[in-house]
């Protein structure tokens, strides 16, 4: 990211200070200018003037998933979400809250708690709502409660030239006015800015048990992941994890049940029964996965497909490995058809992975993105398809761009199909 604005520029600098109470950096060394906007009318004055200054602008929450996708062609305004961090409303009897976007999870998690009830959402604690919306960030729940968007039922947003815009309500049958929320849920700060979020709830579960067993090869595994899946004990998550693929390492596969403590226990007991032996615990075991993640240095890739071809995904995924010579480790939520390989600092090795594994999976109706990667990588992709591959839709998602953020001022370069 290059910085465009300093303080040689002071009638910027007055302005945008005069449309946000919270305005830092921008000193001679040239430091990005950052925005801390305390409200959505605020966020709505200082993008309307950033945007008639041509401003390139990046929407910022807890900042874990900046980096995710293409790189930034250019950036001159961050605007932080850090002052709203409000639970707004909490209507405990219609199982629904209203977030502001800087909120974090880990907080409002507390809060909800209170009164027996939660966002049915895994993700780190630090995680902004704002920041788990743009970037649809679900974990191994994903299988029973669905993602962000399944969750979402109203969302206030600030759209690229500085208009205030909301969708949906606070009751989960208001479905009035254009879906903003499955919209802007996964756009990474590419559509607009968003302030609040209002969640349909659940209720905390009074037990858990999660059941886990141990497969030496694909096709057992495979079929304990269906059998789970479609099971009428009704599964939480079904996660799987395999850290040695290129060798044909065992592969570990668990089942997440919530409810009632004697239901639980006695649903539990049935599971063990049907992944063959298998354990049973109330506390998760070592190896399950949370939401993704990638360390430093390291390329995080997710792998969506059909949960049918679940099976002929992990030979690819063994395959590919064996031919590149990498050794990722694979995590993920099988049961709803997302897996997430980790890679290390090979870039030649994972660059060839990644190849291998997108022309393996061609006929499988699956995808495989990028969704981290050292920049060193990220060139070498530009062979294979670069960070996204193949993008069913393109022509749509460019019209929706063009439609929301005409001079593409937000997060320019971030989706380069749509720049």
């Amino acid at each position: 990211m290059a910085a465009a604005v300093t303080a040689a520029r002071p009638e910027l600098m007055l302005a945008l200070a005069e449309a946000c109470s919270d305005l830092r950096g921008g000193d001679d060394d040239g430091r990005l200018l950052t925005a801390f906007p305390g409200s959505t009318q605020e966020a709505a004055d200082l993008i309307r003037v950033a945007a008639g200054r041509g401003l390139a602008m990046v929407v910022r929450g807890g900042g874990a998933r900046l980096a995710w996708g293409s790189r930034l062609s250019r950036c001159d305004l961050i605007i932080d979400t850090a002052r709203m961090p409000a639970v707004l409303e909490h209507a405990a009897g219609d199982l629904v809250a209203r977030v502001q976007a800087g909120a974090r999870m880990g907080d409002v998690a507390a809060e909800l708690a209170k009164a027996g009830q939660e966002i049915a959402l895994d993700v780190p604690p630090d995680s902004t709502v704002g920041g788990v919306v743009a970037s649809g960030l679900a974990g191994p729940r994903r299988l029973r409660y669905g993602t962000p968007r399944d969750l979402l039922i109203g969302i206030t947003i600030v759209r690229a030239d500085g208009v205030v815009a909301k969708s949906g309500g606070k009751v989960v049958k208001n479905v009035a006015g254009y879906d903003l929320g499955k919209l802007f849920t996964g756009s990474a700060g590419t559509l607009g800015l968003i302030t609040e979020a209002t969640f349909r709830l659940h209720p905390l579960p009074a037990a858990r048990a999660w059941v886990t067993a141990q497969y030496p090869a694909v096709p057992a595994a495979a079929d304990a992941v269906a059998a789970a899946a479609n099971s009428p004990l009704t599964a939480s998550a079904v996660e799987l994890a395999w850290a040695e693929p290129a060798r044909s390492g065992p592969i570990l596969v668990g089942a997440l049940l919530e409810g009632s403590a004697d239901g639980v226990a006695a649903r539990a007991a049935r599971m063990a029964g049907l992944l063959g032996p298998a354990t049973v615990a109330a506390a998760s075991p070592d190896w399950w996965p949370g939401a993704p993640a990638a360390g430093p240095g390291q390329t995080l890739v997710r792998v969506s497909f059909w949960v049918s071809a679940l099976g002929r995904v992990l030979d690819a995924i063994e395959a590919a490995a064996r031919t590149a010579g990498v050794a990722p480790a694979v995590t993920g939520s099988a049961g709803a058809g997302v897996l997430y390989l980790r890679l290390g600092t090979d870039e030649t090795g994972s660059a060839g992975f990644i190849a291998a594994l997108r022309e393996a999976v061609a006929g499988q109706r699956a995808a495989v993105t990028v969704l981290a990667a050292p920049a060193r990588l990220r060139a070498a992709l530009d062979a294979c398809g670069g960070m996204s591959g193949p993008v069913p839709g393109l022509a749509l998602m460019r019209s929706v761009k063009d439609r929301f953020d005409p001079r593409h001022l937000l997060a320019p370069g971030r989706f380069p199909e749509t720049v």
